[in-house]
């Protein structure tokens, strides 16, 4: 069944990715992660240019893709991560993913791009436990 699923992450880290070559690998790591099959990728590189200084990265899935831009030398440094697809995943994998950069403070979005843009809640009610501890973790969850 064909979806299209959409999740933006904004992130403030301690400890982010700075090396291209890590990035890629990681990258692969998060497709194989949700399950999807890269067709081209990944591929990145270390940009230096004055106040926009950092690693980005991007793959192309059979289903779309995944693209990630860090800026390391802000403090916090930032994290924007984008993962759209045509196929069903999980996006609390993608958080778990994110705690090895040290995440301080995360901001998200899940859209249903189907028919619209229509914001997905990622949790139920019963999943308070999860969110608990993302927002303890993370300081901030909105």
């Amino acid at each position: 069944m064909l979806v299209h699923k959409h999740l933006i992450i904004r992130a403030e880290c301690i400890d982010p990715p700075t090396c291209p070559n890590y990035v890629e690998q990681w990258l692969k790591n998060m497709v194989e992660l949700i399950g999807m099959k890269i067709c081209k990728g990944p591929i990145s590189a270390y940009v230096d240019v004055k106040g926009n200084e950092g690693a980005t990265g991007v793959v192309i899935i059979e289903t779309s893709h995944i693209a990630i831009h860090v800026w390391d030398r802000q403090s916090p440094a930032l994290v924007q991560l984008d993962v759209y697809t045509c196929g069903d995943f999980e996006p609390r994998k993608i958080f778990n993913a994110l705690k090895e950069f040290d995440v301080q403070k995360l901001e998200y979005k899940y859209l249903d791009r189907e028919h619209g843009l229509t914001e997905i809640p990622i949790y139920a009610s019963n999943d308070e436990t999860f969110m608990d501890n993302l927002e303890a973790r993370t300081g901030n969850i909105q």
